[in-house]
């Protein structure tokens, strides 16, 4: 296996895994375990093909990436319920992997197309985030990309240096998926968050003025009549 190979297959086993925890907490059958752990190995990927150019097709001739996950998706069914709340602890750390090994592999996978550095950015941070967008849009959650601590920057940093030619070697792109990694889950730890704007509470705000306003017309307009 070349340095390709073993991203894609960290990236699968530990994506498969997430998505099939997600499902049975959405207490889905084992039908929908194994479809919420399928598409979440394999959906940035996808996504990923499309907008470089890719067959989908070539999905099919992952056929050892597709067992494994097969596999991992079945022990992860059978696991005693200890194990599995064992797992969750460590969620965010199989979480980072898989972004991680995604990110790097789909970077990896977008420079031996030739193509720009934009597109190799891009190419890392829908393989990383993609098939987590599709899982939790269908277990009916906000994704965790845009809503939680950093997420999807991690990925496109790593895009960005194999894009620019700075992590090429194999040892340099390991060293560049374990900074990825710990990056990830510093980022949970530490509550590290982009900016944002809030209108909720604008909003709410609005609202309670314009009721008030309604209130005091009608009570203006009962004092007029009597």
């Amino acid at each position: 296996m070349d340095i390709f190979d073993i991203f894609s297959l960290i990236g699968t086993i530990a994506f498969a895994v997430s998505g099939a925890i997600v499902a049975m907490e959405e207490e889905y059958d084992i039908l929908g375990v194994y479809v919420l752990g399928l598409v979440t190995a394999f959906g940035g990927g996808v996504i990923r093909n499309l907008l470089i150019g890719v067959p989908v097709t070539t999905l099919w001739s992952q056929g050892y990436l597709l067992t494994t996950a097969t596999v991992v998706i079945t022990i992860a069914f059978i696991l005693p319920i200890r194990w599995i709340l064992r797992w969750r602890r460590s969620e965010v750390f199989f979480d980072a992997i898989g972004l991680s090994a995604f990110a790097v592999q789909g970077a990896l996978y977008a420079t031996e197309m030739n193509h720009p550095l934009s597109a190799v950015m891009v190419a890392a941070m829908l393989t990383g985030i993609g098939g987590g967008i599709i899982r939790d849009v269908l277990a009916g959650r906000k994704p965790l990309v845009l809503r939680d601590e950093i997420y999807a920057v991690w990925a496109i940093i790593a895009g960005l240096v194999i894009g620019l030619g700075w992590f090429s070697s194999h040892l340099m792109l390991l060293l560049l998926f374990v900074a990825v990694t710990a990056f990830r889950i510093l980022s949970v730890h530490y509550k590290w968050k982009l900016p944002r704007r809030s209108l909720r509470g604008a909003f709410a705000a609005s609202d309670a003025k314009r009721r008030r306003f309604l209130m005091n017309s009608e009570k203006r307009g009962l004092n007029h009549e009597e």
